[in-house]
């Protein structure tokens, strides 16, 4: 399938090497407990250690707070060999620090890096982002969360939903209003909330997908966080969300093409040992041009991510246009893995409709890839408005 060392003008050796460890860690330590985990609606935390110490949490974070500088395409090889355990939960929940922990690393004071970085990349603590409420969605600008100045504390009122790993964290980046008086992105600002804050109640939702990941409905009441936590400056943390919601869609993107691929190489396998009326399934042109279908698709939206991981790694192009294109290429690689998906589970016929396979869970899993980091349909606006259409 993939052979990521035809495309040195993106991988080198060391990228070659990072990945072969990662993958023999995801094949030793996770692939191999999904399904058990999954039925159990959560994995181990002390894999967050684990992986840890292989230094896959501390990618592209300073040296100086216990990270591994790195390049866009770390990111990437991150993004697609955790998938290719075919677990979306195991991903989603292990790797929410991706989301939750750059705004603090980028915009927070030195005090508040030192204390609450390095403890995420050592795995000691988990990190998670809480922004989509009951009523907004992706509608991020419109948000309903309140936080009121009351000294050198804010006082935080108000409900977010859909939350990864909102019932494990320890710290969530959370979106707030600080304006009262400006309904839209000019009043947002970015908080970091401890999780044992009194106030804070946190309900497990229970999902389509993703079983073994937690997911919480978060309720703040009053919740006291200090000033010192703010992350950036007070009324302009939609910028914050935005950036990181730009290398969210990238990550995700990537996965979605390696969720995609291991549908299809559980339906070669299928095709292969299967026999009806005396001929292996691989050998009917049907479930060829099925296989093949598959394979372009996967194609098609890799060749997108993985340029514009470049474009953006180079600083190549319009900023505009790379935003529309990280929407197009979230766009381009849910709709492959849908696609595989659903063509995985017709070739596996009953065996595709079992759990256990790893295309059945991958089934359940397509929507939330198509919804999280912004639906399909938020993705075609803004990439419209990107590109002035």
């Amino acid at each position: 399938m993939l052979d990521t060392q035809a495309l040195p003008h993106y991988f080198n050796a060391e990228h070659a090497d990072y990945r072969a460890a990662l993958r023999d860690f995801v094949a030793r330590e996770i692939t191999p407990f999904v399904n058990e985990w999954d039925e159990a609606e959560t994995f181990p935390r002390d894999l967050y250690q684990r992986i840890a110490r292989l230094g896959v949490l501390g990618i592209g974070y300073p040296e100086a707070l216990g990270g591994t500088p790195a390049d866009i395409f770390y990111h990437l090889i991150t993004a697609e060999e955790m998938a290719r355990s075919g677990s979306g939960g195991v991903s989603a929940s292990l790797l929410s620090h991706t989301i939750g922990l750059p705004p603090v690393n980028a915009y927070g004071s030195d005090a508040l890096k030192q204390r609450v970085v390095p403890a995420v990349l050592r795995g000691d603590k988990i990190a998670g982002l809480a922004v989509t409420e009951p009523g907004g969605g992706s509608d991020v600008a419109s948000l309903k969360t309140t936080a009121v100045r009351d000294g050198d504390h804010y006082v935080v009122s108000g409900e977010k939903v859909f939350i990864t790993s909102g019932m494990r964290a320890d710290y969530l980046t959370v979106a707030v209003r600080t304006d009262p008086n400006n309904k839209g992105a000019g009043g947002v600002s970015a908080l970091l909330v401890e999780c044992d804050s009194p106030g804070l109640t946190r309900t497990a939702l229970n999902k389509m997908g993703w079983w073994a990941s937690d997911t919480a409905h978060l309720r703040f009441d009053q919740v006291r966080v200090p000033v010192a936590h703010l992350l950036g400056v007070e009324n302009q943390g939609f910028k914050v969300f935005m950036n990181n919601f730009n290398a969210e869609r990238l990550g995700m993107s990537a996965q979605a093409c390696m969720f995609a691929q291991v549908c299809l190489q559980e339906a070669v396998d299928w095709a292969r040992e299967r026999h009806t009326f005396g001929q292996a399934l691989s050998q009917r042109q049907v479930i060829r041009h099925k296989l093949v279908d598959m394979a372009m698709r996967i194609e098609a939206a890799r060749s997108l991510v993985y340029e514009l991981a470049w474009q953006v790694e180079h600083q190549v192009g319009d900023p505009a246009h790379l935003v529309a294109r990280a929407c197009m290429a979230k766009i381009l690689s849910t709709q492959a893995m849908q696609f595989c998906a659903d063509q995985a589970v017709q070739i596996l016929g009953g065996m595709g409709f079992m759990r256990g396979t790893r295309s059945e869970r991958i089934y359940r899993e397509v929507k939330v890839m198509m919804i999280g980091g912004g639906s399909e349909e938020i993705m075609k606006d803004l990439a419209a408005r990107q590109l002035g259409i």
